[in-house]
């Protein structure tokens, strides 16, 4: 237990459309623990269905995004067998999120907290922004997916000097390298994804935003010809839906398009 309330240990604002989740344990460089885990996990799952927010951004309180999982706890993990580790939720539950979910990487993203960067859709990086695996490092292994996801990011070989060597990135080289998909050299990161996602919430279709999100997961590892064909089927879905009729009208009319929410997951319309 951390002795903060469950609360505190994940903040949330919302901005607007936006909705600013802040791991707030700024003291232990937000490292993770189960409480703030739950509370993360919970704050997305609140938002999947929220029509108020049509995207998420997250960062870290203090000097760090997140540190990787706490060591303290880290050291006894060797100590429990399978049947005392009670079940979880899949680690990568921000991945299902259907709303864009953005990253301000304000500080070190280390272990499973550059995990949890990789898990956005895309990151903004302040100066002070630095990666690192650390795994090798810890004696852990590539673990949640890393190995899945950064060679998609940087490219094999550099994924490999990554996760063997477990050496720091700083943010110009994760900028270069494509770890940070916006580098913001001066004013607030924050600030400066939460206007990115305003914007997206303002001008584009959640609808579509969603569904081009599972397409780009479904077609990571998809024939071209298998990636043609299912974008054939949903763009005549698309053309039968409202949304498009919408786009087409606010563009003709030079006004702001007024999208409707996402329909919630428990709902039998297809999204």
């Amino acid at each position: 237990m951390t002795g903060v309330p469950p609360g505190e240990l994940v903040l949330a604002e919302h901005r607007g459309p936006v909705l600013l989740v802040t791991f707030n344990r700024p003291a232990k460089l937000n490292a993770w623990n189960d409480e703030l885990e739950d509370r993360y996990f919970a704050l997305l799952d609140a938002a999947e269905d929220d029509p108020d927010v049509r995207a998420v951004v997250v960062t870290g309180a203090g000097r760090g995004f997140c540190a990787g999982a706490d060591l303290q706890l880290l050291q006894a993990v060797g100590e429990a067998s399978e049947a005392d580790r009670p079940p979880r939720r899949p680690r990568d539950l921000p991945r299902t999120l259907r709303k864009p979910l953005i990253g301000a990487i304000n500080g070190v993203a280390a272990g499973l907290g550059m995990v949890e960067a990789l898990y956005c859709d895309l990151r903004f990086g302040s100066p002070s922004a630095r990666f690192t695996t650390a795994f090798a490092q810890r004696g852990l292994i590539a673990e949640y997916g890393i190995s899945w996801l950064l060679p998609r990011l940087v490219g094999h070989s550099r994924a490999a000097d990554l996760l063997l060597s477990s050496r720091m990135v700083d943010a110009e080289e994760a900028f270069r390298i494509g770890l940070l998909d916006h580098l913001v050299p001066t004013g607030s990161v924050v600030d400066a994804a939460v206007a990115y996602a305003a914007d997206l919430a303002r001008r584009c279709s959640p609808a579509s935003m969603a569904t081009i999100k599972s397409q780009l997961s479904n077609d990571a590892d998809a024939a071209y010809a298998d990636s043609v064909s299912r974008a054939e089927d949903l763009m005549l879905r698309a053309f039968r839906g409202s949304d498009v009729v919408e786009g087409v009208a606010s563009h003709l009319d030079k006004r702001p398009p007024n999208f409707p929410s996402l329909p919630v997951r428990s709902s039998d319309v297809p999204v």
